[in-house]
């Protein structure tokens, strides 16, 4: 799993989903399937602080690189998953250049951030923090999401920001904060999403995104873009368990 990063930065093709369900079994069951990585949704499920490290912990089972979406901004959300043993952060909704870099001040231990050592579960609960010292910011990834018209408009400077590994698009909330939701905003919002991929790889950033459908994943590979989340743990359930249904009944 210390590839993680490199893998990221290298631009290799890499496929994960979001993990929604509150539960280590919903987890291995992900981590079984082939993907390569997975990220655990803090942002917008019932998952509590404790019970992320219970799903990092089955994550690793299988040797799967675990991430962890964080609910805001907080230094201190981010520094309890990576404690937890978390393989990078997902920070949601960054807009600034000063947002962007107050996340790298979040992640990473001094002289490049500002991280506070702490005995948790990544350093063996306190037996190994020279080890874990001398390797997470150098293993680390941190993806900033950009998905607000603020952040479309300043994509060039938080794509320089130093310390970024990956900037993730979020074409939900990105549709509604630029007006393009539906069948009639596709155009729009096609064209922000290729004015940020653009703009982030010349900065020499790889892009990410989230699908819910791997319809359209050649496409934006073809745009530069390599790090997909594809859908979630909830959404495939429904999904899979919707189509069989519907066969059983034919």
């Amino acid at each position: 799993m210390s590839n993680f990063r490199k893998a990221c930065i290298d631009k290799s093709l890499l496929i994960g989903t979001f993990a929604a369900i509150p539960h280590p079994v919903a987890i291995e069951v992900i981590a079984a399937s082939g993907v390569d990585f997975l990220c655990v949704d803090w942002e917008h499920s019932q998952i509590s602080r404790e019970r992320i490290e219970d799903l990092i912990r089955a994550a690793d089972v299988h040797r799967v690189p675990a991430m962890v979406r964080v609910p805001g901004h907080a230094p201190e959300a981010i520094a309890s998953v990576l404690d937890a043993g978390a393989a990078g952060v997902l920070v949601p909704r960054v807009s600034t250049a000063a947002q962007a870099k107050a996340a790298v001040q979040a992640t990473r231990y001094p002289p490049i951030g500002e991280r506070g050592v702490g005995p948790g579960r990544a350093a063996a609960y306190g037996y190994r923090i020279p080890d874990y010292l001398a390797k997470a910011n150098a293993e680390l990834v941190l993806a900033v999401q950009v998905e607000t018209a603020e952040g479309l408009a300043n994509i060039a400077e938080i794509a320089a920001v130093d310390g970024i590994d990956v900037i993730f698009i979020g074409p939900g909330d990105l549709s509604v904060s630029i007006d393009a939701m539906g069948p009639e905003g596709k155009d729009r919002l096609d064209a922000a999403i290729e004015t940020i991929a653009k703009t982030a790889l010349a900065a020499g950033k790889t892009v990410g995104i989230f699908r819910p459908s791997p319809d359209d994943i050649g496409t934006w590979s073809k745009a530069g873009i390599s790090f997909f989340l594809l859908a979630s743990d909830t959404m495939f359930l429904g999904a899979s368990l919707a189509d069989g249904v519907a066969r059983a009944r034919r």
